[in-house]
């Protein structure tokens, strides 16, 4: 046998097997490597909801190899927010006054800049989380008389609506009742009342003002009804309530994985106000618009709709 040959063909198969042997190990390291998905979440209102596949839709646009997953219409602030502790979801729509309230379980502060720089310290310290530039929607508690009662007792502020002499039949919803910047917060005015709160599903308020069940409702700055109906949000001038201006909650490590995340999700920041927000809630709650088409318009309407 030609022992040059011999030697020339097992060089060539080492080579061969050392190549394939390279291949297996550079596509282990990529299958490694693939990017876990992001995993969009939001609370169980209007405004969440439309605001949370606004989010979804745009990444999918910006980062179109990652793959973008809902966890829309999660349930409460704490069940949202451990949700995004344990990873359920890697970011979600939240307010600053509400990250103060619930998170913090302390008073919501009345000025805008104090309300994000502390919400945005005490994130990063408890959890490891950023909250990015707000949206720019203050969606502050509302309390919400017909335009008729307005009209007629001549009201623009609650502390007019506290010398009323008949008594507010009032309405509230369950986060609001059970809340520190509340309930507490609104009795801080003395309102003279005609029996106990009513408290209702969030999405019934607004009928039950219209049929007289209630003569005022504790509402948000953004309800989609504002936009649509005949309503009056009466001034907090005594400033009891505090700000919420709506931000996107990151993940860390959801920001360190991917470098285009936050970029991309800084270019949602100051395209909204409350009156396109209001807006935006009444085509879904009045108009009854899919929420994903909703999205879709405000994204092409923003320039935003292309991918890069």
């Amino acid at each position: 046998m030609d022992r040059t040959k011999t030697r020339g063909l097992a060089a060539a198969v080492c080579n061969t097997l050392g190549a394939l042997a390279l291949l297996a190990t550079l596509f282990a390291s990529g299958c490694g490597k693939a990017k876990k998905p992001i995993v969009v979440g939001s609370k169980n209102f209007t405004e969440q909801v439309v605001l949370g596949e606004i989010i979804a839709q745009h990444l999918e646009h910006r980062l179109a190899d990652v793959k973008v997953a809902r966890q829309l219409n999660l349930g409460g602030t704490l069940l949202t927010y451990n949700a995004l502790l344990n990873g359920q979801v890697s970011i979600y729509p939240e307010y600053t006054g509400t990250i103060q309230a619930e998170i913090l379980k302390e008073a919501p502060a009345t000025d805008p800049a104090e309300a994000l720089e502390r919400s945005r310290l005490e994130m990063r310290r408890i959890a490891q989380v950023e909250v990015l530039d707000p949206l720019g929607i203050d969606n502050f508690f509302a309390m919400v008389i017909r335009g008729d009662d307005a009209r007629k007792l001549n009201l623009t502020t609650l502390s007019q609506a506290a010398q009323v002499k008949d008594g507010w039949k009032l309405g509230l919803g369950y986060e609001f009742d059970g809340r520190r910047d509340g309930m507490p917060a609104l009795d801080k005015y003395h309102l003279p009342l005609s029996g106990s709160p009513r408290i209702m599903d969030l999405g019934l308020m607004y009928k039950a003002l219209e049929l007289g069940q209630v003569t005022m409702v504790a509402a948000n700055a953004t309800d989609g009804p504002l936009a649509a109906h005949d309503w009056t949000a009466l001034a907090d001038d005594k400033k009891v309530f505090g700000s919420y201006q709506a931000c996107v909650l990151a993940r860390q490590d959801a920001l360190a994985a991917d470098p285009r995340l936050k970029p991309a999700l800084a270019e949602l920041s100051g395209k909204f106000n409350n009156d396109s927000m209001r807006k935006l809630n009444a085509a879904v709650d009045v108009d009854h618009r899919q929420v994903r088409d909703v999205a879709a318009d405000f994204l092409r309407q923003a320039g935003l709709a292309g991918g890069r």
